[in-house]
């Protein structure tokens, strides 16, 4: 017995680091069961390995988090992990589709989604009233009673100003917190925290569409088009991560999202590089979690590994002190374990998730 022990603690000692098996006998909590996935293998170690990522980027209070999401996550009823994230200090940006968004202020103001058994043909939904998201029903409704409100939360801002999605989504964030304080929603979290949330590809939703219908309004009414500028954005997010010292990204989904916040990186490179201006230091991602499906044959950006945006100058690579972590799965699986067990984590330890970096330049 003891020559096996030995054989052991040689492949050991050669920086082999052994698999364990789950033992449920001695799993008590989420998190414990995490944290044991992490010794196993395939799906399983990947997610672990993923809270252990997470956790650091956490509590390094150097490190400014940023988050990415796309696809339904909020008819799928998971808008509340994106509160927790950002109420526990996880994350210190939002970048998301405007349909994630959209659909989160049904929630925010108080509406509802329903399941969908599969009975009623789409045809007929169309005509009812009903909006599909595969196995989520959203009413036409909802988004009618959504875009007045949103009419609403906005009558403070200038017509005058030019607009970008971050200015737009603060200022119903503000009103989310004024008009509905006991209901807990992603912008009303965000802007009590000082998180700003940017929505890239603004027009592609519900709410930009909204916004749309506003300026409309305001042409039939013989007054100017609102003016919009996606650079704002870029140019507000670019100051915000510029000047810090670590950079941490987690993904759910790809998109837009993914790659309009990835690409900080490069952009300060070519700035440097072909005008010859240097803004910041030249950022690339130290910490990285992604949840997704979408495989890399495909060739899409949402499927890339980490390791290829290392390529593109997005992400340091793990001899530099790049730790990534990527689990191909289902969200709304992977998420709420992976979220679960960290915030059990922090809660053991007594810790909390502080970011203490530099202050951006905005």
């Amino acid at each position: 017995m003891s020559d096996f022990r030995k054989h052991d603690e040689y492949h050991t000692g050669q920086g082999l680091e052994p698999t364990r098996p789950i033992d449920l006998g001695s799993v008590e909590t989420v998190g414990d069961l995490v944290r044991q996935m992490a010794s196993t293998s395939f799906g399983g170690r990947q997610l672990g390995e993923a809270a252990d990522v997470l956790y650091r980027m956490a509590v390094d209070p150097q490190c400014f988090v940023v988050g990415t999401f796309s696809g339904a996550m909020t008819v799928a009823k998971q808008g509340l992990l994106l509160c927790d994230m950002i109420d526990r200090g996880i994350l210190n940006a939002v970048v998301s589709t405007g349909a994630l968004m959209a659909h989160g202020l049904v929630e925010a103001f108080g509406m509802t989604h329903f399941k969908y058994d599969g009975s009623v043909p789409d045809d007929v939904l169309y005509e009812q009233g009903y909006d599909r998201v595969y196995d989520t029903l959203e009413l036409e409704k909802n988004l009618d009673d959504s875009e007045v409100v949103i009419r609403e939360a906005l009558l403070g801002l200038d017509p005058t100003q030019t607009l970008s999605s971050h200015l737009i989504l603060r200022a119903i964030g503000k009103y989310l917190a004024e008009k509905f304080p006991d209901h807990r929603s992603i912008l009303k979290s965000a802007y009590l925290a000082g998180v700003p949330v940017y929505v890239p590809a603004f027009t592609d939703s519900e709410l930009g569409l909204d916004i749309a219908l506003m300026s409309r309004r305001r042409i039939l009414a013989g007054e100017k088009r609102l003016a919009f500028d996606p650079y704002l954005d870029l140019e507000d997010y670019t100051a915000r991560v510029c000047e810090q010292d670590k950079l941490g990204i987690f993904t759910i989904g790809g998109g837009v999202p993914r790659n309009w916040a990835q690409q900080v990186g490069p952009y300060l490179d070519i700035i440097q590089k072909r005008i010859g201006l240097r803004v910041g230091k030249l950022q690339r991602f130290r910490y990285a979690v992604r949840i997704c499906p979408e495989p890399v044959h495909w060739g899409g950006l949402s499927g890339c590994t980490y390791s290829e945006g290392v390529s593109w100058g997005k992400f340091l690579p793990r001899s530099e002190g790049g730790a990534w972590a990527e689990v191909p799965a289902d969200a709304t699986i992977a998420w709420p374990l992976v979220l679960a067990a960290v915030l059990e984590r922090l809660k053991k330890e007594g810790r909390t998730a502080q970011f203490t970096g530099p202050k951006p330049r905005v």
